[in-house]
C-alpha cells in the first residue's frame, strides 16, 4: 500500500489499512457468518443496523456490504461475500464516491426535509450498479419526524433499494425502526487479537515495536481498531520511526506496569510507607493518579480472573510480569481482600476525578487501601469471636494498659481484634484483677463464665462500665407504632403512618409495608430511623408490591361507619330520626367508665347519639 495520496498528502494508517472486505474484519466472525450465509442462500435483507463503539468497523462494514451487493465483474455478475478480486464499482464504493451509494451523516441531516429527499429518489433506479444502496451514520441523531417519515419507505422498499444503518447509541432508535432491519452488534475486539493485528501492521510498515508497547496501545485502544491504531501512528511519530515501550509509556501517561505490580504488592502487604513514596515517584515521572489507580483496579481484576480462569495468562496482550506475578498474587489472595479492593478503587477513582487536589485525594485512598488489606470481614470477626479465636490483650509496652485505681488495679474491656471490632460486637472481654502484689493479672471471660460466676464477687478496684443498651420494645403492629409516636409526641410522623401505611408484615427488626399514593417517598427511610431512635434495634423496612391491610385511617373510618349504621337501627334513634326530618348522625360514643378514654367499646351499652340538622338529607 502507498503511504501518500495523490496529491502528496500522508494518508494515517487508520485509513490506509481500512479492511476492503469482510476477511479484513477482524474480532466480528458472528456477523460475517451470518451475511455468508444469508448471502449464500439468497436470503438478502432490505435493511441492517449495524452498531458497536466508535472504531469497530461500522461505517467500513457498511460499505463492504455495498461493495457485496453491486458486486460485478467479468465472470460474476451476482451479490456475493467473496470479493477476492476488485469488481466493477469496488474502488468507488470503498472510496464512498459512487453514485448509487449514498453516504449520509444523520448527524448534519436531522430533519424530515432530507429523509423526505431520500423518499422521493428511492423511486428511481440504480445509475449502474444492482443496488441502491443508502447509507446513513450516527442514525439516532435523526429526529422523531424523520423517523417516522422514513418507516413506510423502510418496511416496503422497492427491490432495487437496500438501507445500512450505523449507529453507536442503539438505545434512541425507535422500536419501530429497529423493528424493520437485521440488527447487528458489532463486539470490541479483543486485545490480545488486536495487539497481532497491530504487529502485522508495523510489521508491513517496516517499524520496530516490542511486545509492551503492542500491549499498551491495545489496551489504550479499548477494542477499538481505529482508535488503536491512531495511537500506533502516534507512537511512531513520537520515536521517529522506532516504538519503544518507554516513549509509550511516556506518551500515554501510563505508569510501568511493573511498577504497577510493585504498588500493589506493598497495599496488599500494608506497607503505607512505601506505597506512598512508589506512587510519589511515579506521579514525578508524569504518571496521572487516576490512571495510577485505574491500573491497580485493571491488575486486581486481572489477579481475581486467574484465580477462578488461569487460562486467562496466555493472553497475548499481558506482559510477562502481570502473567507470572498475577497468577502468584491469585493463589495468596483471598476473593473477600480482592473484592474489597475492587470497590474502594472503584470508589476512590470517582473521587479522584472529581476532587480539586487528585494527587492528595489519591494517596488517601491508597492509605485506606493498605490499612483494610488484611482486615477481617464482620462475618469472619464473628465467627473467630464465637469460636474463641479472640485473643487476650497483653499488657506491655505495646499494649494498651488499663485505667489503674489508686492501688496499682485496674479493669479493662477488650475493644476486639486489631481490625478495630466496636466493643459492643465483642463476645467476650478481658478484666484487670488486683493479684494482691500491686500488679494487675488479665484473664479472658466468656459470656457463658461471666453468667455462672456472676454471684462471686470480682476484686477490682475500677469498675467495668458497660455501654448502656437501650430497651428493646416490641412491636406487632401498626398501632403499636402509632403509640410509640404519640408517646414521643411526633404528631406529623403519627399522621403520616395513620394515612398512608399498609401493613403487610411485621417481625422483630423488619417492617414489610405498602404505602398510599400520596405517600412521601422518604416514608420508608424516616420509619426505619424514628423505630431505631425508640426501640433501641436496627428496623430494616421495605415497600412490598403487595397492597397489604387498610391504613389505620381507613380502618378507623370503617369503624365508624359501622357504630353509625348499628345507631341507624336503634329504635329509639330511628324514631328521633323520624320525628325530625332532615337529622343525620353526625358522632357515635360509647358509655365507658372514663370519660376522657377515647377508645371505642362495642360492648358497652348504650350508644350516645349527636344529631345534627341537615338540610341536604
Amino acid at each position: 500500500m502507498e503511504t501518500k495520496t495523490a496529491d502528496g498528502a500522508y494518508r494515517v494508517l487508520a485509513r490506509k489499512y481500512r479492511p476492503q472486505d469482510f476477511g479484513d474484519l477482524i474480532g466480528q466472525e458472528p456477523m460475517v457468518r451470518t451475511l455468508t450465509n444469508a448471502f449464500h442462500t439468497g436470503r438478502i435483507a432490505q435493511a441492517w443496523m449495524l452498531t458497536g463503539v466508535r472504531g469497530v468497523g461500522k461505517t467500513t462494514t457498511a460499505r463492504i456490504l455495498a461493495r457485496a451487493l453491486n458486486y460485478k465483474t467479468d465472470t460474476i455478475d451476482q451479490p456475493t461475500i467473496d470479493l477476492s478480486t476488485l469488481g466493477e464499482h469496488c474502488q468507488a464504493i470503498m472510496e464512498g464516491r459512487h453514485v448509487d451509494v449514498i453516504e449520509m451523516d444523520a448527524a448534519s441531516h436531522t430533519g424530515i426535509d432530507d429523509i423526505r429527499e431520500i423518499i422521493e429518489q428511492v423511486r428511481y433506479r440504480p445509475v449502474s450498479a444492482r443496488h441502491k444502496v443508502y447509507i446513513i451514520d450516527e442514525v439516532h441523531m435523526l429526529s422523531n419526524q424523520a423517523f417516522n417519515g422514513l418507516l413506510k419507505t423502510l418496511e416496503e422498499p422497492p427491490p432495487h433499494v437496500k438501507f445500512i444503518f450505523a449507529t453507536t447509541e442503539i438505545r434512541k432508535v425507535p422500536i419501530t425502526v429497529l423493528s424493520r432491519c437485521q440488527r447487528f452488534d458489532l463486539r470490541r475486539i479483543d486485545s490480545g487479537l488486536l495487539a497481532a493485528h497491530l504487529k502485522n501492521i508495523a510489521g508491513q510498515e517496516g517499524i520496530a515495536i516490542d511486545d509492551t508497547s503492542l500491549a499498551m496501545i491495545a489496551r489504550a485502544g479499548e477494542g477499538s481498531a481505529r482508535d488503536s491504531l491512531s495511537i500506533l501512528d502516534q507512537a511512531i511519530a513520537h520515536g521517529s520511526g522506532k516504538v519503544e515501550a518507554d516513549a509509550v509509556r511516556a506518551m500515554l501517561g501510563l505508569a510501568d506496569r511493573a511498577r504497577i505490580i510493585d504498588l500493589f504488592e506493598m497495599l496488599m502487604r500494608g506497607d503505607v510507607a512505601a506505597a506512598l513514596k512508589e506512587f510519589r515517584a511515579q506521579y514525578d515521572v508524569g504518571a496521572d493518579p487516576a490512571v495510577v489507580l485505574t491500573d491497580l483496579a485493571e491488575f486486581n481484576h486481572l489477579v481475581t480472573r486467574l484465580r477462578f480462569m488461569p487460562d486467562v495468562a496466555s493472553d497475548m496482550s499481558l506482559s510477562e510480569d502481570e502473567r507470572v506475578r498475577g497468577r502468584d498474587f491469585a493463589e495468596k489472595l483471598s476473593i473477600r481482600v480482592l473484592s474489597r479492593t475492587w470497590q474502594m478503587l472503584l470508589k476512590g477513582i470517582a473521587e479522584v476525578e472529581t476532587a480539586s487536589r487528585p494527587i492528595q485525594a489519591a494517596e488517601m485512598l491508597l492509605i485506606r487501601l493498605a490499612h483494610a488489606a488484611d482486615l477481617p470481614t464482620l462475618d469472619e470477626a464473628l465467627k473467630a469471636l464465637e469460636s474463641g479465636a479472640a485473643s487476650a490483650p497483653r499488657v506491655g509496652a505495646d499494649a494498651p494498659r488499663p485505667n489503674a485505681g489508686p492501688n496499682g488495679a485496674g479493669a479493662m474491656i477488650s475493644g476486639g481484634s486489631a481490625s478495630g471490632t466496636p466493643a459492643d460486637a465483642v463476645a467476650s472481654s478481658s478484666v484487670g484483677v488486683s493479684t494482691g502484689n500491686g500488679s494487675t493479672a488479665m484473664r479472658l471471660v466468656q459470656p457463658e463464665q461471666q453468667a455462672r460466676s456472676a454471684p462471686e464477687p470480682v476484686v477490682a478496684d475500677v469498675p467495668v462500665a458497660s455501654p448502656a443498651v437501650p430497651p428493646v420494645i416490641p412491636l406487632t403492629s401498626l398501632a403499636d407504632i402509632v403509640s410509640l409516636a404519640d408517646k414521643h409526641r411526633d404528631m406529623q410522623f403519627k399522621i403520616m403512618v395513620k394515612n398512608c401505611v399498609r401493613l403487610v408484615a411485621i417481625a422483630p427488626g423488619r417492617l414489610e409495608i405498602a404505602l398510599t399514593d400520596g405517600a412521601p417517598k422518604t416514608l420508608p427511610s424516616d420509619i426505619a430511623q424514628k423505630l431505631h431512635a425508640w426501640t433501641g434495634i436496627r428496623w430494616m423496612v421495605s415497600v412490598s408490591r403487595e397492597t397489604g391491610g387498610q391504613t389505620i385511617a381507613e380502618a378507623e373510618a370503617a369503624h365508624r361507619d359501622m357504630l353509625v349504621t348499628d345507631a341507624r337501627a336503634d329504635p329509639d334513634v330511628a324514631a328521633i330520626l323520624a320525628q325530625f326530618p332532615g337529622a343525620r348522625i353526625t358522632d357515635v360514643r360509647i358509655a365507658t367508665s372514663e370519660a376522657e378514654s377515647a377508645d371505642v367499646d362495642l360492648d358497652a351499652e348504650p350508644p350516645d347519639v349527636s344529631l345534627t340538622p341537615d338540610d341536604d338529607d
